[in-house]
């Protein structure tokens, strides 16, 4: 008696059974491959300035002769094409080559960590904006915020848990990039800033503390300052935007106070006159007190000034 067959039949796993059939084709092909550079579309909201200026020629020579040595970062979003993470500048340079592909490693990540992941390679880039440090902590801090994590349960200190959920994150933040919590602070509030101010900062004209307390100025005053900023070609210093915010804090912040405030001469902009040369220190007599020398010097060039005036009438007289 031959003995019955049994029916064959295998069981679906639980991966097949909830997820897609692309995503179980995505996931069956190499996490690093080449990528087709039209695929990939800019990360939202991407914090990371990519200009096409000197560095991004130097990155075109290198991938050029070497190619792209560090696979760029992407994950697959719905329709067939990626989301870049990690490797803008390396993308822009390969479109300017005219390459098709790309080399690049496929993760998988939802928004939120996307977003984290995307901040933190960025933040290895050896020269950052303050700008761009500003949005990316905010984003990444936002997307810790939305992940709820049990931060509070980590080894932080009691002083801090005691200042709050938001204080804690901050703190968190603020250890994962090599940052103080105030410092973290602070760059987040340039985010508050409008473009002119903010470009400002970026290009070393206004330094991170003053920046900051600017940033609490309504927007139509930070405009106000721009203009008196450039009616007298100058920036505010630290103490002036202090005294500016106490004045916001009293409701008696205006245009008026803040152009007033502007025309004041801050010490670091005197216009100052060194006389380095030793001829010119030769002319002074040497028993001359010193704090009748700059007497001395401005009487002879008043003589000096009537000299050369007399010199033109004479002239005019020819």
């Amino acid at each position: 008696m031959s003995r019955e067959k049994k029916p064959s039949f295998t069981l679906n796993t639980v991966d097949d059974m909830f997820t897609t059939q692309e995503i179980r084709d995505e996931r069956k092909l190499p996490r690093i491959r080449d990528i087709p550079i039209k695929a990939i579309k800019d990360f939202p909201d991407h914090p990371y300035k990519v200009k096409d200026d000197e560095d991004m020629m130097n990155l075109m020579e290198s991938i050029k002769e070497n190619g792209v040595l560090t696979p760029v970062t992407v994950r697959k979003i719905p329709g067939g094409s990626y989301e870049m993470i990690s490797g803008h500048r390396r993308k822009r340079a390969c479109e300017l080559l005219g390459m098709p592909v790309i080399r690049g490693e496929v993760v998988e990540l939802d928004r939120d960590e996307a977003i984290i992941m995307m901040c933190d390679s960025n933040l290895q880039r050896t020269t950052i904006l303050p700008s761009e440090k500003a949005f990316a902590y905010k984003m990444r801090l936002d997307a810790m915020k939305r992940q709820g994590k049990r931060i509070d349960l980590t080894s932080t200190p009691v002083v801090e848990k005691l200042s709050g959920r938001d204080a804690l994150s901050v703190t968190k933040l603020g250890n994962d990039v090599g940052e103080s919590r105030e410092q973290v602070r602070r760059y987040i509030r340039l985010t508050e800033l409008i473009p002119e101010i903010l470009e400002l900062v970026d290009e070393g004209k206004i330094a991170l503390r003053p920046a900051v307390e600017i940033s609490y100025f309504p927007k139509d005053l930070q405009e106000v300052l721009v203009d008196a900023m450039e009616m007298e070609a100058c920036t505010p210093s630290h103490a002036q935007t202090i005294r500016m915010r106490r004045l916001l804090a009293d409701n008696k912040l205006t245009a008026e106070s803040i152009t007033a405030i502007m025309q004041e001469e801050k010490p670091n902009q005197k216009e100052k006159i060194i006389l380095r040369d030793d001829r010119t220190r030769s002319l002074i007599p040497k028993d001359l007190p010193v704090n009748k020398r700059e007497d001395y010097i401005i009487k002879a060039l008043e003589h000096y000034g009537r000299y050369l005036k007399k010199q033109r009438e004479q002239d005019l007289e020819r």
